[in-house]
């Protein structure tokens, strides 16, 4: 299946280059000298410019080429996979417009998309080193009657922990702008340093971190700085609704750093275990290292299916863009640790040395990814998101409403998605989830195909099984419906297991609507034929939900063959064919033979 998003992300790849060669601009051995020095990569991100990438962040509204997101998932997918201190810095800027995309005017849209188009760096103030996530305590604020003329505000306070702050030239800024703060008292500027007093600000030091070292995370502090009356994004007082709306687009996003991690981690697990011999043998054939590596496998596919239904939901479902993207800033960067966590296991020492094992790029990648799952709201906050929702998601199961349609397109790769409304953005989904309402249909619709393909057999027990445990999951909910602050323990259970029985709705609905078009694919279609992610998916999910595996060894086997031809063929170990610029690895002749053996057992399972 020819799918425009990873074939443009594919040409972006091969512009970028060999990542294995030095002589690269964006190469392995260039990242890992920045992130030695802790230096940001301008030369990089300049070659981001030369190809255009940040046209890709600005909506065609506004001058730019945004009308896809799963488009701009895949590109920053393509960085991410390479170094996520890339992906992060200079994906900052498109998290730093998304105030102005959601409710700016067309003016400050027109501005503000030159000015990324021509590479200026963009930052989000919103967190303060006494406050972390609770935007309703921060204390940045306009100074007051006394001091606000008709034509500026006036603005003091400090900026904590900012990626870019100190790069950047234009900052969204929340800002405090009535006294006694409340829902309405926050607003958002589109504060423009190059036109401040520079005596008014002065910029943080650069705080050291783990991961990202070469990242520019700092802070900025305001003291009666003067921003123009025309800096304010849509109305005064709707700040904090701005800001929410646009975390509901960011979080979704977050999945492409989440996805090329995972992408880079298991590519090096599995060269290692190739390459790796233990007493005569490969590491690659003792079953423990195999298993290791299919579940890691089935999991990077499953968080990609996740993030494809969610990234073309952003414009199918985006009423319910409040769940969405609380569920997979939960899930992809909690399950890539795991990811990670159980190669670390597969690679010994090797993990942790810089020096030993592909130039020390795995304890890179892990130590980067941890921070993930902190920027844009943590674990804990897209939780309690969901537990705040549990409400109209309870009522909105047992009605079966919310937006099917919405839910079968983004399930439906083949089918067109429609502009993005920014004004269809809501704090809650009212009407419950339609993905979720869907589910029984696409279990369903497993069974009948079940019958006339008894490969499939296993994929409906399964389908079923997670059917049963989603109306479970929901009496469970209906127990907090209630609950808005001070949220029990239990309850954060709870959303936890609702976020995995959406990502399985999520995995069955793409499956059922989407695999007449790939089945033949010659690169994946083995994937989908007889369903085998979507069996290795559920299996994972439902395993995590408490339920006995599904999925058996020759599962394993077809998954970990799956892994392996893709990597010999230089493909990405994805859903959808896509091949990097990488050389080919040198695979031993035994290794070449199992892959060989593995496709050709795949082909013999496909009905003619």
């Amino acid at each position: 299946m020819e799918h425009p998003p990873y074939r443009l992300a594919e040409e972006f790849d091969h512009f970028l280059g060999d990542p294995d060669d030095p002589g690269e601009v964006f190469s392995y051995a260039r990242c890992a000298e920045l992130d030695d020095r802790e230096e940001f990569p301008d030369d990089i991100c300049h070659r981001f410019q030369e190809w255009g990438l940040p046209a890709e962040y600005v909506p065609v509204a506004y001058g730019g080429r945004l009308r896809d997101y799963e488009q701009v998932l895949q590109l920053v997918r393509t960085v991410a996979r390479r170094d996520l201190t890339c992906a992060i810095g200079h994906g900052k800027t498109y998290l730093g417009g998304v105030c102005v995309w959601v409710a700016g005017s067309p003016e400050q849209g027109a501005r503000l998309g030159a000015d990324i188009m021509a590479g200026v760096p963009v930052a989000l103030g919103l967190t303060e080193r006494a406050h972390g996530s609770d935007l309703l305590a921060n204390d940045v604020r306009t100074d007051g009657s006394a001091a606000d003329t008709p034509d500026h505000w006036v603005v003091s306070g400090e900026k904590w922990l900012i990626n870019n702050a100190t790069r950047g030239s234009v900052l969204s800024l929340l800002t405090r702008t009535r006294p006694d703060g409340g829902p309405r008292g926050f607003s958002v500027l589109l504060v423009d340093k190059r036109e401040l007093d520079g005596t008014t600000y002065r910029h943080l030091p650069k705080i050291p971190t783990h991961g990202i070292r070469g990242a520019d995370i700092s802070g900025i502090a305001f003291d009666g700085a003067r921003v123009p009356r025309g800096a304010l994004v849509g109305t005064e007082g709707a700040g904090l609704e701005i800001v929410l709306k646009a975390l509901q687009l960011t979080r979704t996003m977050c999945a492409a750093l989440s996805l090329g991690a995972a992408d880079h981690g298991l590519r090096l697990g599995l060269d290692f275990a190739e390459e790796r011999e233990l007493y005569g043998r490969r590491l690659i054939d003792l079953p423990q290292a195999g298993h290791v590596l299919a579940g890691a496998a089935a999991d990077v596919l499953l968080h990609e299916a996740v993030a494809l239904v969610a990234a073309r939901a952003v414009q199918t479902q985006t009423a319910e863009l409040a769940v969405t993207s609380a569920v997979v800033k939960y899930l992809l960067p909690t399950g890539t640790d795991q990811v990670l966590a159980d190669l670390t296991g597969l690679l010994g020492a090797r993990a942790f040395l810089k020096d030993v094992h592909a130039d020390g790029r795995f304890q890179k990648v892990e130590r980067d990814h941890r921070i993930v799952g902190l920027f844009d709201g943590n674990t804990l906050v897209n939780l309690n998101s969901l537990v705040n929702q549990f409400r109209p998601l309870v009522r909105g199961f047992r009605r079966a409403t919310g937006d099917t349609a919405g839910g079968d397109a983004a399930c439906d790769l083949a089918a067109p998605l429609p502009p993005l409304d920014p004004a269809k953005l809501s704090l809650v989904a009212r009407h419950g989830s339609g993905l979720m309402a869907g589910l029984a249909a696409s279990v369903d619709e497993i069974a009948r195909r079940s019958g006339a393909d008894p490969a499939l057999a296993p994929v409906a027990g399964a389908a079923r099984r997670l059917l049963a445990v989603t109306t479970a999951v929901h009496a469970e909910m209906a127990e907090y419906q209630g609950v808005l602050t001070e949220v029990p323990a239990a309850a954060f259970e709870v959303a936890r297991r609702y976020a995995l029985c959406w990502a399985g709705a999520a995995c069955a609905g793409l499956w059922t609507r989407s695999a007449d078009h790939v089945r033949d694919d010659p690169d994946t279609g083995a994937l989908w034929r007889d369903g085998l992610w979507l069996h290795a998916a559920l299996d994972r999910l439902l395993v995590r939900l408490g339920e006995p595996a599904t999925a058996g060894p020759e599962t394993n086997e077809e998954l970990l063959g799956a892994l392996r031809a893709a990597r010999s063929s230089g493909r990405l170990f994805s859903l959808l064919p896509q091949r990097g610029p990488e050389r080919r690895p040198a695979m031993p002749a035994a290794a070449v033979g199992a892959t060989e053996n593995a496709t050709e057992n795949a082909t013999e399972r496909t009905p003619c």
